[in-house]
C-alpha cells in the first residue's frame, strides 16, 4: 500500500485521483483551499490539510506535515502529486502583471517549493515518485491559453530536467499532460480570463472563447479513467516520465511534433550554418 500527498482534491482529476488511491487500500494525505472534499470516510487513510498554493511559507509547512503524517503511521511518503491549479485565459497582450505574477505563484512556483521541500526527504527514504500534472496546452498552446501554457510548459521543462538529477537517486518522475476533461476545469473555480478578446483577436482569442463556452460538459476525457492511468503509471517498474491523457491530448501532440520536425528540416541549413567553419589540417 502507498501514501499519497496530492494538491487540490477538491475537484477535478484531484479528486478523482484522491478517490481511485483510496479505493485500492492507499493512504491519501490531500490538499484544499477550503472546505472538506467529496470523498468516503477513510479512517486512518485519508488527511485533509488546507493550503493556499501561492503562500510560499505554508506550502513548505504543509509538505513537512504531510510527511510527520506519513513518519507517524511508520510509513514513507510514496507518491507526491502536484495537481492543485488554475487557468488563465484572454489575448497575451491584455493580461495585467498581477495576474500572470497569481497564475506563476499557483501554478510554477507553487509544485516547485512542494519537490523542493520534500526531496531531502525523499533523497534519504531513497525513493518516491514525484506526480506533476501539466496538460497538453504545455506541449501545443492554443490561442488564448498562452500564459497557461507558459505556466505548463514551465513545469514540463522542469519535471524533465527534475528526472535527470533525482533518477540515479531513485526518485522518479512523471509529468501528466491531460487533454479536456470532463470536469469542471472550464468553470470559475478553476479558470480565469484576464479580458474577453476585442476586435483585434476575434478570429484567434475569440474563437477559442467561444469554443470553451460550449465545451463543458461534452469534454471527451473520463477523470476516472484518467486516475486509473496515472495510477497505472506509478505502480508500473518503469513508469513514464511523459504521460499523455485522452486521444485529443494525443493528437494535438502529435500534430506539433509533425510541425516541429518540418520546421527543423527545413531550416536545418540555417541552423548548421551558424557553427564554427570547421578547422581543416595544415
Amino acid at each position: 500500500m502507498k501514501t499519497w500527498f496530492i494538491t487540490g482534491i477538491s475537484r477535478g482529476l484531484g479528486l478523482a485521483l484522491a478517490r481511485a488511491a483510496l479505493a485500492t487500500g492507499d493512504t491519501v494525505i490531500g490538499t484544499v483551499r477550503s472546505g472538506p472534499p467529496d470523498l468516503p470516510a477513510a479512517p486512518g487513510r485519508l488527511y485533509v490539510l488546507t493550503l493556499d498554493m501561492a503562500d510560499g511559507p505554508a506550502v513548505e509547512a504543509t509538505v513537512e506535515r504531510a510527511f510527520a503524517i506519513a513518519g507517524e503511521a511508520g510509513r514513507p511518503l510514496d507518491v507526491i502529486v502536484n495537481n492543485a491549479g488554475y487557468g488563465l485565459l484572454g489575448a497575451i497582450e491584455q493580461a495585467t502583471d498581477a495576474e500572470v505574477a497569481q497564475l506563476f505563484a499557483v501554478d510554477v512556483f507553487g509544485p516547485f517549493r512542494v519537490i523542493r521541500t520534500a526531496l531531502p526527504r525523499l533523497r534519504a527514504q531513497g525513493s518516491g515518485h514525484i506526480v506533476n500534472i501539466t496538460s497538453v496546452a504545455g506541449r501545443a498552446p492554443g490561442p488564448g491559453a498562452g500564459l497557461y501554457a507558459a505556466a505548463k510548459y514551465a513545469l514540463e521543462g522542469l519535471s524533465a530536467g527534475l528526472a535527470l538529477e533525482v533518477g540515479p537517486l531513485g526518485i522518479k518522475v512523471t509529468a501528466v499532460a491531460p487533454g479536456a476533461f470532463r470536469t469542471d476545469f472550464l468553470s470559475a473555480h478553476s479558470i480565469r480570463w484576464s479580458t474577453k478578446a476585442g476586435e483585434a483577436y476575434a478570429a484567434t482569442v475569440g474563437r477559442s472563447a467561444a469554443a470553451f463556452e460550449t465545451m463543458g460538459g461534452n469534454q471527451v476525457g473520463d477523470p476516472e479513467r484518467g486516475a486509473q492511468a496515472i495510477l497505472a503509471a506509478v505502480n508500473a517498474d518503469d513508469p513514464p516520465l511523459h504521460l499523455l491523457l485522452g486521444s485529443d491530448a494525443l493528437r494535438r501532440t502529435r500534430v506539433k511534433l509533425d510541425a516541429v520536425i518540418e520546421e527543423m528540416d527545413r531550416w536545418e541549413a540555417v541552423t548548421l550554418g551558424t557553427d564554427f567553419p570547421a578547422t581543416v589540417p595544415a
